[in-house]
């Protein structure tokens, strides 16, 4: 091992430690907190929440990569927004980007909302729940066809649904 990649791995896992400590700020809305229909205190959002989900989806956090037993989830069903339930994803949209997070290439018409992230130098495309403005992760354009888009999803932010029959 030389000296640059022992110096380029650690400045990469120094990053990925301080995205997954610290929230991501936003400074770009598409849509702003009172447009969303699910609206709650930080308290009542506490009470509802896992800590883990809590962090994620009310304070931008990040989940540790493959930790998710939704990453490997590929029945047949529906992802929804385990802040309020509204379905955003189908199990049709999923594949294996090899990330560690559950990623799909196209979301349910309508169930997001985007933001733009100036975190740890670099600008990223957020997304967020539609119905209560919940952190879900980001997106990129490196996905497959048709849509060439990755939705890397944090799993904590989702409930996977079967399909029934």
């Amino acid at each position: 091992m030389t000296r640059r990649y022992l110096l380029q791995g650690s400045a990469a896992v120094l990053i990925i430690g301080l995205q997954s400590c610290y929230p991501n700020r936003r400074t770009t809305m598409t849509a702003s907190k009172d447009q969303y229909q699910v609206s709650k205190t930080e308290q009542e959002w506490q009470a509802t929440l896992t800590p883990e989900q809590f962090r994620v989806l009310r304070k931008h956090g990040t989940e540790r990569a493959g930790t998710s037993p939704l990453d490997k989830e590929y029945d047949k069903g529906t992802y929804n927004c385990s802040g309020c339930g509204q379905a955003l994803f189908t199990s049709d949209t999923k594949f294996n980007s090899g990330t560690g997070w559950p990623s799909f290439f196209a979301p349910i018409e309508g169930a997001i909302a985007t933001t733009t992230d100036k975190t740890l130098f670099m600008t990223r495309v957020e997304v967020h729940c539609s119905n209560c403005g919940g952190h879900l992760g980001h997106v990129f354009g490196d996905g497959p066809k048709p849509t060439g888009q990755r939705y890397c999803m944090n799993g904590v932010s989702l409930n996977f649904v079967p399909s029934e029959g």
